[in-house]
């Protein structure tokens, strides 16, 4: 998991709008961000650019210059977002990255489709940026950085399969990391009703979609069809009616393999492309961002053991995110136990949304209790998040 920061809870949350950098114009913010991923290639520290902690960022050397009025900003505000570590009621602060805080504020000027850079417009500018980064982090000299990563995430590498960071190829080689056999166990293993997490994670549940828009996602065009990319009228369309959400949401430091949360049979697949928004919080929750629905995603459909329904698994890209990538060895018709590897996101950080239709999941109630504040709770791999009620 990713550092946690106490910080003074009586500060305001800051909220994405152009007022908060009055002095920053479209342009600074669009060289703010490909600056960042030229010095990502060009110096090994990532603390000192891309993932640079935006409660930090006095230390940063140059980054007013960067983006005007941005270090006054993280100064002035909480600039992240509050989680609570499951098994405790005490919330604690995720300082947002730079970039992710460059990427929500490209966000919201690209509501309304304003051209940067002479002829390009926002969306244009985050695809072709994520592309670069992850070709930087594909290189072999990107090693170079894993140091200064692992530190800045205080990263366990004792749970790794392959421990030394200096045998890693490549900065996304280690990214992309596998744990050692046993690192996340499966609680309730012997219960075939149990639902377990899909990845290590920060995550709200919400037992109707309604729900869902209620306290969390905030895009106008949200709803399965959508997410989904199904006719509303369809007969698959109508299977998720009334369905459950499970928001499985990727910090950068994270653990980046994703697993199956259900005992089931893999089904089809289905890649969907769309843009590169970020996918932290504070653009979810922000009225009119269409993010899960506009960003590109894969989706997997698993028939549920227990109920014999579809349960649609949705790993969705995100700002600075490479691809997402399937590995599980099962084919099409083949079984599939909870916790096994299904597959793992390319550099950056990244959600899954995972669609239960009706009946097939009761969520623990502390996890329910959490997304109604609303709030996120971090899980790990395995961890119990609900029951099928009945099968």
């Amino acid at each position: 998991m990713a550092s946690l920061h106490p910080v003074n809870i009586n500060k305001p949350i800051e909220k994405i709008h152009p007022d908060n950098l009055p002095d920053a114009t479209h342009d600074d913010l669009a060289n703010g961000l490909t600056n960042i991923v030229i010095q990502s290639s060009e110096d090994p520290d990532v603390s000192t650019h891309i993932h640079a902690h935006m409660h930090f960022l006095s230390k940063v050397p140059g980054i007013h210059a960067l983006v005007p009025g941005i270090e006054k900003l993280a100064a002035e505000y909480h600039v992240g977002n509050f989680v609570i570590v499951r098994g405790s009621e005490e919330p604690f602060f995720e300082s947002m990255p730079l970039y992710a805080r460059i990427g929500m504020h490209l966000l919201f000027y690209g509501r309304e489709q304003v051209k940067i850079l002479g002829t390009k417009r926002i969306e244009e500018l985050l695809k072709e940026q994520s592309i670069k980064q992850g070709q930087i982090y594909d290189s072999p000299q990107s090693v170079q950085s894993i140091p200064s990563f692992v530190e800045t995430y205080s990263i366990q590498t004792d749970e790794l399969l392959e421990p030394d960071i200096s045998k890693y190829k490549s900065f996304n080689d280690f990214f992309t990391r596998k744990l050692k056999p046993g690192a996340r166990p499966v609680e309730k293993e012997d219960d075939y009703l149990n639902i377990c997490s899909a990845a290590d994670c920060r995550l709200t549940v919400y037992p109707t979609v309604d729900l869902a828009k209620q306290f969390w996602v905030k895009g106008r065009h949200f709803d399965i069809p959508n997410l989904l990319n199904l006719s509303p009228s369809s007969p698959q369309a109508q299977t998720y009616k009334d369905a459950s959400l499970a928001i499985f949401r990727l910090a950068p430091a994270d653990y980046h393999r994703f697993h199956s949360p259900i005992d089931g049979v893999i089904g089809e697949t289905e890649t969907i492309p769309g843009q590169c928004y970020t996918v932290n919080p504070q653009a979810v929750n922000e009225p009119g961002f269409d993010v899960f629905t506009a960003n590109g995603r894969s989706i997997l459909y698993l028939k549920h053991a227990p109920t014999g329904l579809p349960v649609a698994f949705v790993a969705i890209g995100a700002l600075l995110v490479g691809s997402v990538i399937w590995t599980g060895g099962q084919k099409k018709g083949e079984s599939i136990k909870r916790g096994e590897e299904l597959g793992y996101f390319a550099y950056g950080g990244s959600t899954v949304v995972v669609v239960f239709p009706k009946g097939v999941i009761e969520f623990d109630s502390d996890l329910w209790t959490h997304s109604q504040k609303p709030i996120e709770t971090l899980v790990k791999v395995g961890y119990s998040i609900g029951k099928t009620p009945s099968a």
